[in-house]
């Protein structure tokens, strides 16, 4: 009996990024994602006789800025072209898209993958309009459509067939997300759509240079689906190859079902003779120099990996730490905020990254949206670092920050909070303390130092918190001294 051979996966990602300007890619409505349907439209948008487009120029230098985040090469002369198809939700029955001469060429963006850096190739990046949106409604026992997404500005960005497996394409997504965010020319929602991803997966034998048959996955709107969809799609290419049935791989797109967690057969895939893409006769070329271009470069935020690097080198982070707290540009930003308002780096990511990230979480809101204002909460980690409070103490009144959104100070006044440094009024509790638990005085005496833990717990209850718990500690040894 023969030995099946073993397989490799080839996988590329398509992703689709609406890009967030204020008016569409070719006329003057609104890009705005939630509006009353079909309330966003246009002679323009709708495809109506007589209507031209008007190239949105937002959208190209979001288009060139983000390429050169991706170390795509940006050439002088790129063209849009007629993308011609037919489905319900293209009114004109062609999209504007670019072919054989998109706004961006070839790039690569290395992304983390267990620790060890991998870079994967991205063959282009092209600007287009994005069709209307097909609602399946029961009621009406058919489908509406929705035509306010229709001409908002996307960018296509196409990898390389660079990836092995669904952790590779995870890794590849979440980095370019992450790279893309950072520029703020996209919501990057997946939920909402701004960012979709189609992916397209086969398999061959180890060692063949030639590709496998390709099937495209549609229909992802999470990372985690897509991840899954890719899964579920190698397992069954790679049983039909090792069964003989090789021939039943037919170049196709596929939907992912995510209630089974499965793909299924859509339709045939079209090749790109099928679309009779010719230039737009309705829209010039696009032509940049070199000079716009590095205008546009050294606009560029820094770079993610930089800033972690950054935030290892000069706030003497751990490397986990930097990673959270660079992983979305806001939160970086909210974290230099701090630091710049007097808080130690240090002090001001495990704040960050325990107990505000813990509240944001708990209420599903971005930490742009955050009530606690950088120079509060830094506010906050100063009164510590002053002994005015304990961190006990802040941890308890920071939830109060965050609900009423009121100053650290305010609150410990109103309280009686402020940490008790006075030698006399410690010694007091210290002695009530130790004379209440004499066999932990006992203890301590006889060297285990565990039982300061009872003293110091009573001396904290009858101070309600307030005492300096160092200071405590430091007045415990001395009594034990002079016994």
């Amino acid at each position: 009996m023969t030995t099946p051979p073993a397989l490799e996966t080839v996988i590329g990602l398509e992703v689709h990024v609406q890009l967030k300007t204020n008016t569409k890619i070719f006329c003057r409505c609104h890009n705005r994602f939630g509006d009353e349907p079909n309330t966003n439209v246009c002679p323009v948008c709708l495809g109506l006789p007589g209507a031209l487009p008007v190239l949105n120029q937002s959208a190209v230098i979001f288009a060139v800025k983000a390429g050169l985040m991706l170390n795509c090469e940006i050439p002088l002369f790129s063209k849009f072209d007629r993308k011609n198809y037919f489905y319900p939700d293209l009114p004109k029955a062609y999209q504007i898209s670019q072919f054989d001469l998109p706004v961006c060429g070839k790039g690569y963006i290395d992304a983390d993958l267990n620790g060890e850096t991998k870079r994967f190739g991205i063959t282009r990046a092209h600007l287009e309009e994005d069709a209307g949106k097909l609602v399946h409604d029961d009621i009406a026992r058919g489908s509406l459509v929705d035509l306010n997404r229709t001409g908002t500005p996307l960018l296509e960005i196409v990898s390389e067939p660079d990836m092995r497996s669904p952790e590779e394409a995870y890794a590849y997504l979440t980095t370019l997300k992450q790279l893309v965010s950072y520029l703020d020319i996209s919501d990057c929602n997946m939920e909402e759509g701004s960012l979709r991803c189609d992916a397209n997966v086969s398999v061959r034998p180890v060692g063949q240079q030639a590709f496998g048959t390709k099937v495209e996955i549609k229909n992802m709107n999470s990372f985690r689906h897509v991840q899954k969809a890719l899964e579920f799609e190698i397992k069954r290419q790679s049983a039909l190859v090792e069964s003989g049935k090789k021939d039943q791989i037919v170049q196709e797109t596929r939907l992912f079902d995510a209630a089974a967690e499965k793909t299924v057969s859509m339709r045939s895939k079209e090749f790109a003779h099928d679309y009779r893409y010719f230039p737009d006769p309705d829209l010039v070329p696009l032509t940049f120099t070199t000079e716009q271009i590095e205008q546009w470069r050294s606009e560029l935020p820094e770079n993610p990996a930089c800033r972690k690097l950054r935030f290892v080198s000069e706030c003497d982070l751990s490397d986990y730490d930097a990673s959270i707290l660079t992983a979305e540009k806001s939160v970086a930003d909210y974290f230099e905020a701090v630091v710049a308002a007097g808080a130690p780096p240090k002090s001001a990511a495990n704040w960050i990254t325990n107990n505000l990230m813990s509240l944001l979480n708990e209420s599903r809101r971005a930490i742009s949206d955050c009530p606690v204002s950088p120079p509060q909460l830094a506010r906050l980690i100063t009164l510590i670092e002053e002994n005015t409070i304990s961190t006990t103490t802040a941890k308890k009144i920071f939830p109060d920050m965050y609900a009423s959104g009121r100053d650290p100070e305010e609150i410990v006044t109103e309280k009686g909070l402020r940490q008790v440094s006075d030698t006399t009024e410690i010694d007091a509790w210290v002695d009530a303390a130790m004379a209440a638990h004499p066999e932990a005085v006992q203890s301590l005496l006889e060297g285990k130092a565990k039982a300061a833990g009872r003293i110091v717990g009573a001396v904290m209850q009858m101070s309600k918190g307030t005492a300096n718990p160092a200071l405590v500690n430091e007045r415990i040894q001395a009594r034990l001294n002079k016994e």
